[in-house]
């Protein structure tokens, strides 16, 4: 049967108005290797080999006792319930007692450990995923919605700890039943037991015929998931923009229609799943006549007693009920690979690669930057920057202007190594920026962007995440120069402060002022300012300026801005269109030009005196 919903297509809010169209399919993903991924989870509980250990011995007496008590009741019936004998049969019956009680606590001691170790599993399987996430590069996130990585975090480590907690033991208890009940009846009566194996091919084929459309499914039900986050979560994160737009309506038919897909996901799985249930159920009913009626027609010849049959039926049942177990566990550990394939192609992404090694401390920076002959293309035949070449002198400030999408924030990207050129080479000090090794490159670069992000806590947490080991005393010294000091101890608590989830507390001018701050604590030789005043009134702006010639000074500067204001007093400034620098020079050379920035000048101050 095909699968209808294999089509994960994703509809976010930022492309609802397309909902009326129809969707172009995607293909249908590979299956993955089962037994990779069933190693690879095995492995992580080698690293509990003591509670496995102790588990597989508690399991081991704990099936032991379920043959002992069906044992038992055949003896009371062919012993003493048969010849109507009254003496020892209570005997039996404590002793069945003891089995009993014994066998519900041996139990419960191997949920006890097994749930220990699956979540020291769980807990080592979530901190490697979250760490290789923190070591990838930034283009993987550029590809990545978070909503679809937080799944992984989230329903992928739930489908496992699913499976591990409680179905590692059931599996464990379920094979050494079968084993010890085809044992146990072999050793009663081998034609009873022969009887017995007719169905259990039966079963087993079943469930191996099943297992393609269900691990699909359930693959296929935990990708619809993560889509479903990634829309969730851009919807939640946009409200402002949903509202402001009026596209409320637009963004609910967005998230119907993954959620209808999610819905038919797993329908689809669920329905392969519950068929095994059922059809168990009528097998192992089978199986019981069959030894009933095969039993029954060995007691009228005198080949086997009451109580063997009595056996070989209880038996049968607990025969048929790890059969079932098996059966519907099949299910978790199915969603569980599925899970797990996906949490392995994160831990598997390489890792950002810096070729450079880790020295003790990179000694202070000068900050004399080289850009030369650079080329970089985030795509392949799509180069973003184009044979860029310029240099500053140490301490300078360089203004980086011109049109949207010109090329100015890759260059950042460059000098920071979130991405590595194509081409060409930068240097720092004369030297090449790909043998300084990217921690310690960093440590002397101080970043504020146009996108302020700010984490929960309180104010003087996020400040002091420019540099953890500052004093209460710098960071505050470091709010005073940023301008935020005032406006910080008007806040309820000071710089005790909560943050809400991404400082939604603060105005768009506040949270950029503490991104500055940041920067500022974190003494940096170099710093960069993306549209660090973009976010401010013209009032604010004029502050922040001040501010930022103080601490620009003896540090090369990168200064991005739309507003030519902020430019006037740099050193260099460089107009980038397209890729390329087109003009550099002082901010009176250029306008002495009158070439494109004289241009872009008059655009914006028409009717101001130059």
């Amino acid at each position: 049967m095909k699968n209808p919903f294999s089509d994960p297509g994703r509809v976010h809010v930022r492309d609802a108005m397309q909902l009326g169209r129809p969707m172009s399919n995607r293909r249908i993903e590979k299956a993955r290797d089962t037994r990779h991924a069933l190693g690879r989870l095995l492995s992580y509980l080698s690293h509990h080999k003591v509670g496995i250990g102790a588990v597989f011995t508690l399991i081991l007496l704990t099936t032991g006792l379920g043959l002992i008590g069906p044992y038992l009741l055949g003896v009371a019936i062919d012993r003493f319930i048969s010849v109507q004998q009254a003496t020892g049969l209570g005997l039996v019956a404590l002793l069945m007692l003891g089995v009993y009680l014994a066998t519900n606590l041996f139990q419960a001691l191997s949920g006890w450990i097994m749930s220990s170790v699956s979540q020291g599993v769980l807990n080592r399987l979530r901190r490697e995923l979250f760490g290789q996430m923190q070591d990838l590069p930034i283009s993987f996130f550029d590809r990545q919605p978070a909503g679809e990585l937080m799944s992984r975090l989230t329903n992928d480590i739930d489908a496992i700890n699913h499976a591990v907690s409680q179905n590692v033991t059931t599996l464990l208890s379920s094979v050494l039943s079968l084993v010890g009940i085809l044992l146990a009846m072999f050793a009663l009566d081998f034609r009873l037991a022969l009887a017995s194996l007719l169905v259990t091919p039966i079963m087993f084929l079943f469930t191996i015929s099943v297992a393609r459309f269900t691990r699909r499914g359930f693959r296929d039900l935990q990708e619809q998931l993560g889509t479903l986050n990634s829309v969730m979560e851009e919807a939640i994160s946009g409200q402002k923009a949903v509202r402001a737009f009026q596209r409320t309506r637009a963004t609910i038919d967005s998230f119907d229609l993954h959620n209808r897909r999610v819905f038919r996901a797993g329908v689809y799985a669920n329905s392969y799943g519950l068929l095994l249930m059922p059809l168990t159920g009528v097998l192992g009913n089978f199986f019981i006549i069959v030894l009933a009626a095969f039993g029954g027609w060995l007691a009228l010849r005198g080949l086997v007693t009451v109580g063997i049959i009595a056996t070989f039926i209880i038996y049968a049942h607990n025969f048929i009920h790890p059969l079932r177990q098996l059966a519907n566990m099949y299910n978790a550990i199915q969603s569980a690979l599925a899970g797990a394939e996906r949490i392995f192609d994160i831990i598997d992404e390489p890792a950002e690669v810096d070729a450079a090694p880790m020295c003790d401390k990179l000694p202070s920076l000068q900050g004399k930057v080289r850009f030369e002959h650079v080329a970089f293309a985030y795509q392949p035949l799509s180069p973003v920057i184009n044979d860029m070449s310029f240099e500053t002198g140490a301490g300078q400030t360089i203004a980086l202007v011109g049109p949207t999408g010109a090329g100015k924030t890759t260059m950042i990207n460059l000098l920071t190594r979130f991405y590595e050129i194509d081409a060409g080479r930068v240097t720092i000090d004369g030297r090449d920026i790909r043998d300084i090794n990217k921690t310690e490159l960093r440590r002397q670069m101080g970043l504020v962007l146009q996108d302020t992000y700010l984490f929960s806590g309180t104010v003087m947490d996020n400040i002091r995440f420019g540099r953890l080991d500052a004093s209460d005393r710098e960071c505050i010294e470091a709010a005073r120069l940023a301008e935020a000091d005032l406006f910080i101890r008007q806040l309820p608590r000071g710089y005790q402060s909560d943050l809400s989830e991404r400082a939604a507390n603060l105005s768009q001018g506040q949270r950029q002022l503490l991104a500055i701050a940041r920067a500022i604590l974190a003494n940096p030789r170099i710093l960069i300012l993306d549209e660090a005043t973009s976010n401010v009134d013209t009032r604010t702006e004029i502050r922040i300026q001040t501010a930022l010639l103080r601490i620009m000074a003896r540090r090369t500067s990168f200064v991005i801005a739309h507003r030519l204001r902020t430019v006037r007093d740099a050193d260099l400034v460089l107009v980038i269109r397209e890729g390329q620098i087109i003009e550099k020079g002082t901010h009176n050379q250029l306008l002495a030009k009158q070439g494109f920035y004289h241009h872009l000048y008059l655009s914006q101050f028409k009717g101001e005196k130059i």
